[in-house]
């Protein structure tokens, strides 16, 4: 039986029938708020002839770096000795 007194991320629940639920879904404000700040820059965009694009960018990478004050070490191999390694040990 679906719950009549839900409210969650999702939305909250305003009619129940036998069989389903119906759900007044929540929006995001910032949601809200870019739509309508979109409508109006494409409006603006509208009245000067300009064409422009809404949509939303990712976020780009991070911008590189040097790292300073650093020395170089140089790291050489141990080198394998199978005799050794065969009688079980060094």
């Amino acid at each position: 039986m679906p719950h009549k007194f839900y409210h969650g991320r999702t939305g909250r629940v305003w009619n129940v029938t036998k069989r389903a639920i119906g759900v007044e879904v929540n929006k995001q404000e910032d949601f809200k708020l870019r739509v309508k700040k979109n409508d109006q820059l494409k409006a603006e965009a509208k009245a000067k002839g300009v064409k422009i694009n809404s949509k939303r960018q990712p976020e780009g990478p991070k911008p590189g770096f040097l790292v300073e004050g650093t020395t170089i070490e140089t790291v050489t191999p141990i080198p394998y000795d199978v005799t050794n390694d065969l009688k079980g040990g060094y």
